[in-house]
Protein backbone atom coordinates (compact mmCIF):
# COMPACT_ATOMS: atom_id res chain seq x y z
CA UNK A 1 0.00 0.00 0.00
CA UNK A 2 2.81 2.41 0.89
CA UNK A 3 4.47 2.01 -2.55
CA UNK A 4 1.18 2.76 -4.30
CA UNK A 5 0.71 5.99 -2.33
CA UNK A 6 4.30 7.01 -3.08
CA UNK A 7 3.81 6.19 -6.76
CA UNK A 8 0.59 8.24 -6.83
CA UNK A 9 2.41 11.20 -5.27
CA UNK A 10 5.26 10.83 -7.76
CA UNK A 11 2.78 10.84 -10.66
CA UNK A 12 1.09 13.95 -9.27
CA UNK A 13 4.47 15.67 -8.99
CA UNK A 14 5.35 14.75 -12.59
CA UNK A 15 2.02 16.10 -13.83
CA UNK A 16 2.51 19.36 -11.95
CA UNK A 17 6.08 19.60 -13.23
CA UNK A 18 4.80 19.28 -16.80
CA UNK A 19 2.30 22.13 -16.22
CA UNK A 20 5.00 24.36 -14.77
CA UNK A 21 7.46 23.57 -17.56
CA UNK A 22 4.79 24.33 -20.17
CA UNK A 23 4.05 27.62 -18.41
CA UNK A 24 7.78 28.46 -18.45
CA UNK A 25 8.04 27.63 -22.17
CA UNK A 26 7.37 31.16 -23.37
CA UNK A 27 9.78 34.14 -23.37
CA UNK A 28 7.15 36.65 -22.27
CA UNK A 29 6.10 34.47 -19.33
CA UNK A 30 9.76 34.05 -18.34
CA UNK A 31 10.15 37.83 -18.44
CA UNK A 32 7.05 38.18 -16.24
CA UNK A 33 8.55 35.76 -13.73
CA UNK A 34 11.84 37.66 -13.83
CA UNK A 35 10.07 40.97 -13.18
CA UNK A 36 8.06 39.44 -10.33
CA UNK A 37 11.20 37.94 -8.78
CA UNK A 38 12.01 41.49 -7.64
CA UNK A 39 8.67 41.79 -5.85
CA UNK A 40 4.98 42.28 -6.56
CA UNK A 41 4.10 44.40 -9.58
CA UNK A 42 0.92 45.98 -10.85
CA UNK A 43 -0.51 44.73 -14.11
CA UNK A 44 0.08 48.18 -15.59
CA UNK A 45 3.76 48.08 -14.61
CA UNK A 46 4.18 44.61 -16.13
CA UNK A 47 2.39 45.70 -19.28
CA UNK A 48 4.63 48.76 -19.61
CA UNK A 49 7.83 46.81 -19.00
CA UNK A 50 6.85 44.11 -21.49
CA UNK A 51 5.29 46.37 -24.13
CA UNK A 52 2.28 44.08 -24.59
CA UNK A 53 -1.47 44.63 -24.65
CA UNK A 54 -3.74 44.09 -21.66
CA UNK A 55 -5.42 41.02 -23.22
CA UNK A 56 -2.01 39.51 -23.99
CA UNK A 57 -0.83 40.08 -20.41
CA UNK A 58 -4.05 38.57 -19.09
CA UNK A 59 -3.53 35.44 -21.18
CA UNK A 60 0.02 34.98 -19.96
CA UNK A 61 -0.97 35.58 -16.34
CA UNK A 62 -3.78 33.03 -16.68
CA UNK A 63 -1.28 30.37 -17.78
CA UNK A 64 1.10 31.21 -14.92
CA UNK A 65 -1.75 31.23 -12.40
CA UNK A 66 -3.04 27.86 -13.67
CA UNK A 67 0.45 26.43 -13.16
CA UNK A 68 0.37 27.77 -9.60
CA UNK A 69 3.44 29.99 -9.88
CA UNK A 70 1.78 33.44 -9.91
CA UNK A 71 -1.04 34.91 -7.88
CA UNK A 72 -3.02 38.08 -8.48
CA UNK A 73 -5.17 40.29 -6.31
CA UNK A 74 -7.11 43.45 -6.94
CA UNK A 75 -6.47 46.78 -5.22
CA UNK A 76 -9.20 49.12 -6.39
CA UNK A 77 -9.03 49.08 -10.18
CA UNK A 78 -5.45 47.75 -10.27
CA UNK A 79 -4.41 44.11 -10.47
CA UNK A 80 -1.25 43.25 -8.55
CA UNK A 81 0.79 40.16 -9.32
CA UNK A 82 3.34 38.23 -7.32
CA UNK A 83 5.12 34.90 -7.25
CA UNK A 84 3.30 32.29 -5.18
CA UNK A 85 6.49 31.14 -3.46
CA UNK A 86 10.21 32.04 -3.42
CA UNK A 87 11.11 28.65 -4.92
CA UNK A 88 9.79 29.87 -8.28
CA UNK A 89 12.49 32.56 -8.32
CA UNK A 90 15.10 29.96 -7.36
CA UNK A 91 13.95 27.56 -10.10
CA UNK A 92 14.17 30.25 -12.77
CA UNK A 93 17.60 31.32 -11.53
CA UNK A 94 18.83 27.72 -11.58
CA UNK A 95 17.73 27.28 -15.20
CA UNK A 96 19.48 30.52 -16.20
CA UNK A 97 22.63 29.39 -14.39
CA UNK A 98 22.60 26.12 -16.37
CA UNK A 99 22.19 28.06 -19.62
CA UNK A 100 25.01 30.47 -18.74
CA UNK A 101 27.27 27.47 -18.02
CA UNK A 102 26.37 25.95 -21.39
CA UNK A 103 27.21 29.21 -23.14
CA UNK A 104 30.50 29.51 -21.25
CA UNK A 105 31.36 25.96 -22.29
CA UNK A 106 30.57 26.75 -25.91
CA UNK A 107 27.58 24.45 -26.18
CA UNK A 108 25.13 25.33 -28.90
CA UNK A 109 21.40 25.11 -28.45
CA UNK A 110 20.00 22.07 -30.26
CA UNK A 111 16.38 22.13 -31.31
Amino acid sequence: MKKTVSKDIDEEIYERQVRICKAFANPIRLRILDLLSNGAQSGAALQGALGISTPNLSQHLAVLKAAGVVTTHRKGKQIHCSLTMPEVKQACQLIRDVLRAQIRNGQKLRV
